[in-house]
């Protein structure tokens, strides 16, 4: 039978404008089918709320999560399968800046979830890795695309075809995460110190940027550049804008207000 539960607990704070997603499945916060859906049904409620301007993704413990429920899977009827990807990988479709920190096992589709946000920071501890290959399959949720396009193509092959690992110090090597915080308690430094920095800019440019660049960096050149164009043109008549340029003037804090 398919694992079932698995919580991921949803906490508010920063006055409401931070969503916290804390993955909490007993030691290796497994993933369950249903844990899928509630990944999902989660971000419909961030996106829906106007207040959140960042999501923060974190599990409890000393592991981000081993994977999924590998048993489980052959309890899904094949044609469930079609839309695997569309659930756990909320995070990339969310207008809202998604922040996730890893420490310990980060596999299977725990790192496709993580592949789906948008910044990622983790410690030497953490350890990535698509292990599919070894129950002959492949990963079906955004992993092999989203993979090679952030550490290129030769070493996402690599990776993908042998199941083996990536360490902490080579995901900050590769551009896999951002920051290399030395433990967990660092980790959760970085992460607020992260989050406070990105409270003090406008929620609209940073909603601008993430569709600008995820949109963006798959088309050519030229049509990137025009989409930058337009989105920059589109911000120039916003408030937060003149806002901008008036504390700059004034040699004061912005006061920001999302419009």
């Amino acid at each position: 039978m398919p694992l079932t539960g698995g919580e991921i607990r949803l906490e508010r704070s920063h006055d409401g404008s931070v969503a916290n997603l804390t993955l909490n499945h007993g030691r290796f916060n497994v993933i369950t089918w249903e844990t899928r859906q509630v990944m999902a049904d989660r971000f419909a409620e961030i996106d829906a709320d106007r207040d959140i301007k960042l999501v923060v993704i974190r599990a409890e413990g000393e592991h981000f999560t081993s994977g999924g429920d590998i048993a489980g899977f052959m309890e899904v009827d094949p044609v469930d399968l079609t839309d695997l990807g569309q659930n756990i990988t909320a995070p990339a479709r969310s207008p809202k800046p998604v922040i996730s920190a890893i420490n310990g096992y980060c596999f299977g589709v725990g790192l496709e979830l993580v592949l789906a946000t948008d910044i990622r920071l983790a410690t030497p501890a953490a350890r990535f890795a698509l292990p599919e290959m070894k129950l002959g399959m492949i990963p079906g949720s955004g992993g092999t695309q989203r993979l090679a396009r952030l550490i290129g193509l030769s070493r996402a092959k690599y990776h993908i075809l042998t199941g083996e690992r990536i360490t902490g110090q080579q995901a900050l090597d590769w551009g896999l995460v951002s920051i290399l915080a030395p433990d967990a308690d660092a980790l959760e430094q970085e992460t607020q110190a992260l989050v406070e920095k990105m409270l003090g800019y406008s929620p609209i440019a940073l909603r601008t940027a993430k569709e600008v660049l995820d949109k963006g960096i798959d088309g050519p050149l030229y049509t990137g550049i025009e989409l930058e164009r337009k989105a920059y043109s589109m911000l120039r008549a916003s408030e937060d804008f003149a806002e901008g340029v008036a504390a700059f003037g004034e040699k004061r804090a912005p006061k920001f207000q999302g419009r």
